[in-house]
């Protein structure tokens, strides 16, 4: 067990490389393999917190770069930081910004102070370090701080990826030194696809000491192969007594891929993003509701969804209509589908019967679905 002021992570049965844990902290326990629904700013999209709660979730992430320019990190704190804000009593996980600063690096310049760069909202300036990082997490209110790392996609050049890796240490480094906050700070492993600069990154943070571990750089682009075969060394190379996180990942394949590789923690904008857009996660693979065919479909997406009231045939009517009722129920379904999932692995780990159901779950949901949609 690896305990901090308000934080501790225990492992309670393990399956090859899988394992169920429970993150213990001040606002509430944390099952493992978990889920992380994604409420970039302040808010799980077209969801009440007490609806998030009820799928499942004991967890969900707020995003450094999206508060800190709307509506401000001081703004949150004078409101009573993060959760009193939005409603939400159990953790937050709030990511450091290193992500936004690679999707939007035609705003930003990268130095070794840290990164500077250009609202994408009114074009204000702003400098983001590995100290304001802290700073403004601390002022959200997090129970789980993400130190501030570079990201560079795996398609870069291998120099890239060592200038990043390490650039990234040293910002892990300054982070913890100057993190104040009573929760936990994770550090973030860095260095693409290459196993020696992963290893690096994985030692460099182990010396620097986190109360748990993140994987980053991956579901950027690289394809499913190439993510698995990275984290069939990445994860191993982190501590296994603390959490391993799975940064921005994924699809519901890939998250039973990275469960059975030793990961505890994701996160993806996916089910909700996909519920706007029509899109649902079933068993059987997902379905696109806009297709003609659930015109006249009477049943539900699932028996058990909280959404089996209505109809995939209604659904298809609210979405083709951009009712805001659609996004809603369709969002709902899929972060329960999400927190089904993760269910479902953690009682195949608990039985030690991993294997079988990732193979049942890959023969049924890969198989078949809308493929069209």
């Amino acid at each position: 067990m690896s305990e901090g002021p308000f934080f501790s992570f225990s492992i309670s049965v393990t399956d090859g490389s899988a394992r169920i844990g429970t993150i213990r902290m001040r606002r509430g326990e944390i099952r493992t393999p978990a889920f992380m629904p994604v409420g970039t700013a302040a808010t799980v999209k077209a969801m009440k917190p007490a609806d998030v709660r009820a799928t499942g979730a004991d967890i969900i992430l707020g995003n450094t770069y999206h508060l800190m320019l709307r509506p401000g990190a001081e703004r949150v704190a004078a409101l009573g930081g993060l959760h009193g804000f939005m409603g939400w009593e159990r953790p937050i996980l709030t990511d450091s910004g290193g992500y936004q600063v690679m999707s939007l690096s035609e705003l930003s310049k990268v130095s070794e102070e840290g990164v500077a760069f250009a609202s994408h909202l009114d074009g204000s300036q702003h400098m983001l370090t590995p100290e304001r990082s802290m700073e403004i997490q601390s002022l959200l209110g997090s129970d789980i701080v993400m130190a501030f790392d570079q990201l560079v996609k795996t398609t870069e050049s291998r120099d890239a990826q060592v200038v990043a890796m390490e650039r990234s240490m040293r910002w892990a480094a300054r982070s913890r030194e100057s993190y104040q906050s009573g929760g936990a700070l994770f550090g973030i492993q860095q260095g693409g696809l290459d196993e020696g600069l992963r290893q690096a990154s994985a030692d460099a943070l182990t010396a620097i000491g986190f109360d748990g571990y993140a994987v980053g750089g991956l579901a950027v682009g690289e394809g499913q192969a190439a993510m698995f075969a990275c984290l069939d060394f990445a994860a191993r190379q982190l501590p296994a007594d603390k959490p391993r996180y799975l940064m921005g990942v994924g699809k519901p394949d890939d998250i039973v891929g990275a469960v059975m590789r030793g990961i505890d923690m994701f996160d993806c904008v996916l089910p909700t993003r996909s519920g706007r857009t029509g899109q649902a996660f079933t068993w059987d693979g997902p379905i696109n509701i806009r297709n003609a065919k659930f015109a006249d479909d009477p049943e539900p997406l699932d028996s058990e969804s909280p959404v089996a009231g209505w109809s995939k045939a209604y659904l298809h009517h609210l979405v083709r209509s951009s009712e805001i009722l659609g996004a809603m129920l369709m969002t709902e379904h899929n972060l329960w589908f999400y927190q089904r999932l993760m269910q479902g692995l953690r009682a195949a780990i608990g039985e030690r019967r991993l294997a079988d159901f990732a193979a049942a779950f890959s023969e049924r949901y890969c198989a078949r679905g809308d493929k069209a949609g």
